[in-house]
């Protein structure tokens, strides 16, 4: 008997059968898809060069208006080594890249989980992608939007007879860190809907840790907002907190929908 053939441009070790991989085969995936991630990364560095001025503007936005809003103390970002601001505008350059090239990582992310992809999980790809950027974004959006008022909160208890010297680099990793990971914790959800959606987990799986998922969430929220800062708090915890009841939603529909579909099935096979 022959073996069974193989679509033009798909070897067997890139798409096993039964969907399983060795390990060399994972290695090579992971290659595959950590260098297109990469690519697709530089190629948008080159981009994220030219729209540096522009982000380090908006980011000496909020020390600026620390100085002007009150108190009458000085502030200002410093740059303590001469390569300082040479240094701060490339890791600004790489921040914006990965931004930029989000669409391609996240879905080289989600190929790589699973790799051996039939119709369907395709589909469930293209609706993780689909998804996943608009929400990655949006969360890099509120992060960015809250980072002015932890800023104040935290300049304001500088003396007024005091000068607030910001570390350039320390400022921006402070910042780029709150960014990044709202816009990481933003996209979760997702990731536990396509699990539903894959079979690996339930909706009543998903709503059972609903604690762990509201202690989780609290957490993620006091450590990157201060502690004096509830208001901030809330703020990033309250739309963490609706889309992880919409993950369950979502999840309790499709479980629902395939229930009645194996409930349809098994009454029309029995005589």
């Amino acid at each position: 008997m022959s073996a069974p053939s193989v679509p033009r441009g798909t070897t067997r070790q890139e798409r096993p059968a039964a969907g399983t991989m060795s390990l060399g085969q994972h290695l090579n995936e992971l290659r595959k898809r950590l260098f297109r991630a990469v690519l697709a990364i530089a190629v948008s560095a080159v981009i994220g060069w030219f729209l540096t001025p522009f982000v380090l503007d908006q980011l000496r936005a909020p020390v600026t208006e620390l100085a002007n809003a009150g108190g009458g103390h000085t502030a200002e970002l410093n740059f303590p080594a001469i390569s300082g601001a040479f240094d701060l505008r490339l890791q600004i350059t790489i921040t914006i890249a990965v931004v930029i090239a989000s669409p391609v990582w996240l879905y080289q992310v989600w190929a790589f989980i699973v790799p051996a992809l039939v119709r369907k999980e395709k589909l469930y790809a293209v609706g993780f992608v689909g998804s996943a950027i608009p929400l990655f974004l949006g969360g890099c959006w509120f992060g960015w939007y809250v980072l002015p008022h932890i800023v104040q909160i935290l300049g304001s208890f500088v003396a007024h007879q005091d000068t607030s010297i910001v570390d350039a680099k320390a400022y921006y990793d402070f910042a780029v860190k709150l960014v990044l990971a709202v816009g990481i914790a933003f996209v979760l959800p997702v990731v536990l809907v396509l699990l539903n959606f894959v079979g690996v987990l339930t909706a009543n799986a998903i709503l059972g840790a609903w604690r762990i998922a509201v202690l989780c969430i609290l957490i993620f929220t006091a450590l990157v907002t201060p502690s004096a800062d509830i208001a901030s708090m809330f703020l990033l915890a309250i739309p963490m907190g609706v889309l992880y009841l919409a993950a369950c939603a979502v999840a309790w529909l499709h479980d629902h929908r395939l229930a009645r579909r194996l409930a349809a099935a098994s009454s029309t096979t029995t005589p």
